[in-house]
This record gives C-alpha cells, sequence and structure tokens, in this order.
C-alpha cells in the first residue's frame, strides 16, 4: 500500500495544482460565483473516475453547490462510510503578504504552497490517493458529501443534511477538516470548542467633544470600552467572563508548550497566556478575543473625546459549556462592567455549540490500527480551539455514527493566512491510513 500511494503522489501533485489555482471562494462580493462552480465540478469529474456514481451538484440553502455520490460495496451488508470535505477556501488576504502566488500551487522548501493547498483542497487530494490506491479493493459502502460554503459559516450543508437526513446517514463520518498537531504525528480531533460573538457598543455623549474644553469630567466611550474590555482578562490573560468556568483541564495528548510558541510565531519575550498547561488553555477553556473595534484610526485623529465606540468579540466555549448560557454570561458581564454610567448595549451574533466525539467505537479502532501502520507511531487524541457546527449536526442526526476528525491542516500549514501550505508527506500518510481504515472496518 505504501508503494502504491507513492506512485500516485505526482498525480496527487497535480490535482492540488489544478484545484489550487481555482479561486474557490464563496464570497460573490469577491469572487464570481462561476469559480465555485467550477471547483464542484472538478470535484464530480474526479471522483467519477474513483468509482462514484450518482454524483451530482445538490443546491443548499445558502445558494451554495453541495456535491454528492455513492460507491457501493459488493455485500449491501457491509457498513457505510461518508466522506467529507469541502471545495470553498478563504479569501488569500493581503496578497502582498505570499511569498509564492496563492492561487498557483508552487513547492519550496519540501511543502506545496497555495490558498487551499491544506484546507481543505488537500483533504480531496488525500481522499482520492486513498481510493486510487485502493481500486477495486473497498469492503464499505461510501458516501460522498464535498461542501463549497464551509468557510462563509452560512449553514448551507448543515440545513442539507437536516432535510436530507437519509441520503448522508452513515456508521461511520470521517470529518476531514482538521489535522495533526505536528507533521507526522498522526492524530484524531475528538472535541471542539464552539462559538459566541457579540458586538458591544459604547455612548457617552451626544457627540464628539474638543479634548482641551471638556477632557477630564467628560465620559470617554473609548476608554469606557477598554475598561470594559480589559475586564474578560486578568492578569495572566485567563479569561474571565462572570459565570463562566475557566478551570479545565485537558486528558489527551498534550500541547508541548514551545512548540505553541514555535507554531504561533510569538515574539520573542511575549509569555503565554493563563495559568493552566496550553492544552487546557486552547483545548479545554473559554478564551475571548477582540475581533475588532470601531474608534478613530491614528492617522486622521482629532484632539476630541470619543461620544461612542463599539467592538466585536469572539468567545470559544468549551466542551461541557453550553453555548448560549455562555453568550448570556458574556452580554451581563459587558453590561455590569459598564463604568461612568455610560449605556452599553450588546448585540448577538453566531452562535456555535461545542462538540465531543464518541472515540470508543469500532471505526476510532479500526482508524487507530491504519494510522499506527501508516505512521509507525500511535495515533493522538487531541482537542481544537475551532468550531465546526456540521459537527453537531452530524452528531444530533446521527446519533449512533462515529465521528471523526482529521486530517492535513498541521499547525504550519498556516490555514486562513498569507503563505497557507501543505506538507505533500502528510497527505501520502493520511491516504495511506484511510486507505487501510476503509479495507479493514467492520461494524
Amino acid at each position: 500500500m505504501r508503494e502504491k500511494i507513492d506512485s500516485l503522489m505526482g498525480r496527487a501533485r497535480t490535482d492540488l495544482g489544478e484545484l489550487v489555482a481555482i479561486p474557490s471562494v464563496a464570497d460573490p462580493r469577491q469572487y464570481p460565483p462561476e469559480e465555485c462552480l467550477r471547483a464542484a465540478n472538478w470535484v464530480v469529474d474526479r471522483f467519477a473516475e474513483a468509482g462514484f456514481t450518482g454524483l451530482g451538484l445538490h443546491e443548499t440553502s445558502d445558494g451554495s453547490r453541495a456535491v454528492f455520490g455513492v460507491r457501493p460495496a459488493a455485500d449491501p451488508d457491509a457498513p457505510t462510510v461518508l466522506l467529507y470535505a469541502h471545495y470553498d477556501v478563504q479569501p488569500p488576504l493581503d496578497e502582498a503578504a505570499w511569498h509564492t502566488p496563492p492561487f498557483e500551487l508552487t513547492e519550496s522548501g519540501g511543502r506545496w504552497y497555495g490558498r487551499g493547498a491544506a484546507d481543505c483542497k488537500g483533504n480531496i487530494v488525500m481522499h482520492l490517493t486513498a481510493l486510487r490506491a485502493l481500486g477495486d479493493d473497498i469492503g464499505v459502502n461510501l458516501k460522498l458529501i464535498v461542501e463549497g460554503s464551509e468557510e462563509q459559516g452560512t449553514g448551507g450543508l448543515e440545513d442539507f443534511v437536516v432535510r436530507n437526513p437519509e441520503l448522508l446517514r452513515a456508521d461511520a463520518i470521517l470529518v476531514c477538516d482538521t489535522g495533526n498537531a505536528a507533521v507526522g504525528v498522526p492524530a484524531a480531533t475528538v472535541t471542539l470548542r464552539g462559538l459566541a460573538n457579540v458586538v458591544v457598543s459604547v455612548e457617552a455623549l451626544a457627540g464628539e467633544l474638543h479634548s482641551g474644553m471638556f477632557g477630564g469630567p467628560a465620559p470617554d466611550a473609548l476608554a469606557a470600552l477598554v475598561h470594559i474590555l480589559a475586564t474578560l482578562r486578568d492578569a495572566d490573560g485567563n479569561t474571565t467572563v462572570t459565570g463562566l468556568d475557566n478551570g479545565q483541564t485537558w486528558s489527551g495528548a498534550p500541547y508541548p508548550a514551545e512548540q505553541f510558541r514555535s507554531d504561533a510565531g510569538l515574539v520573542e519575550g511575549a509569555s503565554l497566556l493563563g495559568d493552566g498547561t496550553v492544552s487546557d488553555m486552547v483545548w479545554a477553556r473559554p478564551a475571548v478575543t477582540v475581533l475588532g473595534i470601531d474608534c478613530p484610526p491614528v492617522v486622521g485623529s482629532a484632539a476630541a473625546i470619543q461620544s461612542h465606540a463599539r467592538a466585536r468579540l469572539n468567545l470559544r466555549v468549551p466542551p461541557g459549556t453550553d453555548a448560549v448560557k455562555a453568550q448570556d454570561a458574556l452580554v451581563a458581564h459587558l453590561q455590569a462592567a459598564a463604568p461612568w454610567g455610560v449605556r452599553v448595549t450588546v448585540e448577538r451574533e453566531a452562535l456555535g455549540q461545542p462538540f465531543e466525539a464518541r472515540s470508543g467505537g469500532p471505526a476510532y479502532r479500526a482508524l487507530a490500527a491504519a494510522m499506527r501502520e501508516a505512521y509507525g507511531r500511535e495515533m493522538a487524541y487531541l482537542g481544537q480551539g475551532g468550531s465546526i457546527p456540521l459537527c453537531n449536526v452530524f452528531a444530533e442526526t446521527y446519533p449512533e455514527a462515529e465521528i471523526v476528525l482529521m486530517g492535513v491542516e498541521e499547525p504550519l500549514a498556516l490555514i486562513h493566512a498569507p503563505n497557507e501550505s501543505v506538507d505533500p508527506g502528510e497527505i501520502a500518510r493520511l491516504a495511506h491510513a484511510e486507505a487501510l481504515f476503509l479495507s479493514g472496518y467492520r461494524k
């Protein structure tokens, strides 16, 4: 199997180059919708070559198109495995920060660079490589779903699952949109943090005032906002939203502090936040981030007291905490923290529940054995600080299914940032593991 995978990597490079060249950003304000359609049709054509039938584009409630197809096993009683990925990508952001063209797959330093090379087109190519290596030797029923709006978070596929529960029903669901903690270290992601976003607005004056004539007794909306935001973390950097437990611990594989420093790119002298381990802080505890602030920019600012200011906040919610209650707690905290009698309003935005997989079943056992053989070491169990709302929909719709999160998106991939890349060795090893899993999985 390893030799088969190695012989297919040239084709994998060609496939990924073709896919990365399609700027399939699912935002018509930035890129033409035809690019997403082109990517979807590319997926249809390649999986047809891999033996899938009934392939078609299914329009979802947000207007995106999901690719669905099946590949039945000879034994109708064989278990069913659903393969998941997404073909849409993040926009390139600051193209000047890229060292290579974002929509041209470029090899450098042993990695393949380009937007979507890891997230998530690398996982589509991984699926194809595993299927090509297996040929006709697949003992399970296969279903495929590749969505086209995951990065937008508009919920098209989530709604599609609820409306078409029998179409995607499976015994095991491989959600290939995560990755290993490091290159060459096999892992399954078993927890995801949820999220609760809000926008907090502060009003203090009827209008801006001259800072020389009124500065001192007049309340400053921007200063009040800074004061409110400062209450969300303590001196050690722990998130301190009143009513939220911030002392949970992580019991799975550790995330070494020095590796995290390197992965995150901390500047010299900067400290890691919180009184827990890195694993505790990023996988098991709540974390609040200020995503943006509306206030005057430095260039062009005037000597004026600000009458209003606002900020957008993202609260990551760990497993075991209800996201609705967490958002309620955040809203109450922000209102209670307002100084000087300023007026505070809080607008609720996105909300997503955390996820925790059941990891003791036959699919996980088969995957662990496959990972061991493909990587030559035991599979670790990781958390992820991000959110994938689709996993909760899968869990609610198919409560008996085993949901496995894995993928090629390790920290050096820099997903969602300039200079995204994938280690081709991760595509090869994970394709090897998936091929072994599909040939060895039994209920």
